[in-house]
């Protein structure tokens, strides 16, 4: 069985009338990437700065705040794994929180460490999804299986195996650097 190359600069082609093009699945993937790496990037700016939106100026990182702390040590942790997550709560794991935050949001954004990102990735929001506890009846969940913390590594894994850093990214260029090529794990 050989392995299909798609070229995400070639023009749209379609198999059959009404079929998606390999083009258009190569743009949508991309787009994809971009969305799920600003998410990434934008708590990661948000924690940081303050900006209002989950996180006002005075809980700002720059400001003292503690973001992975203030997590852990809310009242949205809940359920049988509460003791642990809250043995996490220390500013080491702010840093390591916050570090996460923007290396897969860059990563992600620039189609580089797709592996790497997906596992980080995909670790923590496995991680937020059970402090969060939603197999309990009224919670905050709406389904207790799958919640945007599974979407977003569900979409980690669909980009890091599909490449998508190679449209609208330097995917291809990360993958011919010599230290890239030894140790295939960074791809």
């Amino acid at each position: 069985m050989t392995a299909t190359t798609i070229d995400p600069n070639a023009p749209d082609q379609t198999d059959a009338p009404g079929m998606p093009t390999a083009g258009l699945g190569r743009r949508s993937l991309a787009v994809l990437r971009l969305a799920t790496g600003f998410i990434f990037l934008w708590a990661f700016l948000d924690k940081t700065f303050g900006l209002g939106y989950a996180t006002p100026l005075e809980r700002a990182w720059i400001n003292g705040g503690t973001p992975a702390q203030g997590f852990l040590r809310s009242d949205t942790v809940t359920g049988p794994l509460k003791d642990f997550f809250l043995t996490l709560a220390n500013p080491v794991t702010d840093v390591l929180f916050m570090l996460g935050m923007l290396g897969i949001g860059v990563a992600v954004m620039l189609g580089i460490g797709l592996r790497v990102s997906a596992v980080a990735g995909t670790i923590l929001m496995v991680f937020m999804h059970l402090a969060e506890w939603p197999f309990t009846p009224l919670t905050a969940s709406n389904n207790p299986l799958v919640d945007y913390h599974i979407i977003y590594a569900l979409a980690l894994i669909v980009i890091a195996t599909t490449f998508a850093g190679d449209t609208w990214g330097i995917g291809k260029a990360w993958r011919s650097i010599p230290l890239v090529q030894k140790q295939r794990w960074l791809i």
